[in-house]
């Protein structure tokens, strides 16, 4: 799994070694992860069974920083390419999971861009030991304060929507300081007297276990702290990074399409009218998959126009997922409604997932971008 995609000579030029293709190992756990998606669901409880599946395929650490056991890539470019087909893949069994693989996958990064050597070996330790982590940035007000107590430092504040709260083993949290500016801290993340799940009470993505959790009186250590004041809404990475929950939507509309490819009976195949429904959904998910990709090179490049791509990319993943969960439904008809049917999954798990936060604001920024100049670029402007 270790494997790396490209041996780099010491005059700089690049091998052609074969890039690492890791869709074979998500697939060969694919028809498990579904399996165990419908369970979690029912139950729902924090998908554990899932999780360990993940781990013992090697992919819990793929994207880990190399200092830490993760692959060496050429460049980002092929790193996101490669990520880009894990976050689809597990999104089609189980959109629930995808969020929390995304969610590590977004921590492992942040260790990437700024942890120290000691943070990195740390990270390997508990990669060892099988940890997945968070990031929890949304809170109630006040929100979440660090200050120094004497000789200590000091959290107070919960976080909301917290993914994976209780289960996972770490999250990289946000905290204001006394001067203002935001700090992450890496705190444990699996102590369930600290963890409220009581108010996630939801028609989908139930095994997110998304509830709040206290951090009150946690005194984390200075080698708790990963990056500097600030760091973590450095442009254009804070905005292109969502390019990653993005792939995992994409997977749930691929997913939803294929469901209703097999649900389609012999006479709705004969049926012209369902079969122009059934195209549109194909071109709905295709035109995501189109942008999404693009846009994963985009935030790969750390181009300044990547944010107001990604952001444009949302609308894009945004439109497809309401139009084929309302073509499948038209296709599929009332069994697509019954508990216990991978389409009503699906569509319960998607209607939430894409209430992710402030979809229109993202829309209207790249709008204003969009009307300063063509954002796409690539030596391809319309004006």
């Amino acid at each position: 799994m270790h494997q790396r995609n490209r041996v780099r000579r010491e005059d700089g030029a690049a091998s052609s070694a074969p890039q690492p293709d890791f869709r074979p190992v998500v697939q060969s756990v694919f028809s498990r992860l579904v399996e165990c998606g419908a369970r979690y669901d029912a139950a729902p409880l924090f998908p554990l069974e899932s999780v360990e599946i993940l781990r013992r395929s090697g992919l819990q650490r793929v994207f880990a920083p190399p200092a830490s056991g993760g692959v060496s890539f050429a460049d980002a470019r092929a790193e996101n390419a490669a990520l880009l087909d894990v976050l689809r893949i597990i999104g089609r069994a189980d959109l629930s999971l995808g969020r929390i693989f995304e969610g590590h996958v977004n921590a492992l990064k942040l260790f990437t861009w700024l942890g120290s050597d000691e943070q990195r070996a740390r990270l390997a330790s508990a990669l060892d030991e099988g940890a997945f982590y968070g990031v929890w940035a949304t809170e109630p007000p006040p929100g979440v304060t660090v200050r120094r107590e004497v000789t200590d430092w000091l959290l107070t504040g919960s976080k909301a929507f917290a993914t994976g709260a209780g289960g996972l083993a770490f999250a990289i949290i946000t905290a204001r300081r006394e001067d203002g500016d935001t700090q992450l801290v890496v705190v444990p993340a699996d102590d369930a007297g600290r963890a409220d799940l009581s108010g996630w009470r939801v028609r989908g993505m139930r095994a997110t276990g998304s509830g709040s959790y206290d951090l009150t009186g946690m005194q984390p250590s200075e080698d708790q702290f990963l990056g500097d004041p600030g760091d973590y809404t450095a442009e254009p990475r804070f905005t292109a990074g969502a390019w990653r929950f993005l792939a995992v939507q994409l997977g749930g509309i691929e997913g939803l399409l294929a469901e209703t490819r097999l649900a389609m009976s012999q006479t709705a195949r004969n049926d012209p009218l369902q079969r122009l429904k059934f195209a549109e959904a194909v071109a709905a998910t295709r035109t995501a998959y189109l942008w999404v990709r693009e846009a994963t090179q985009r935030a790969a490049d750390d181009a300044s126009d990547a944010p107001n791509f990604v952001r444009m990319t949302r609308g894009v993943v945004e439109r497809a997922a309401l139009d084929v969960m309302e073509l499948s439904a038209r296709i599929v008809g009332t069994r697509s409604a019954f508990d216990g049917q991978r389409i009503d999954k699906i569509t319960r798990d998607l209607s939430l997932y894409l209430r992710q936060a402030g979809p229109d604001y993202a829309r209207d920024q790249a709008a204003i971008a969009w009307l300063d100049h063509d954002v796409w670029g690539e030596g391809d402007l319309l004006w």
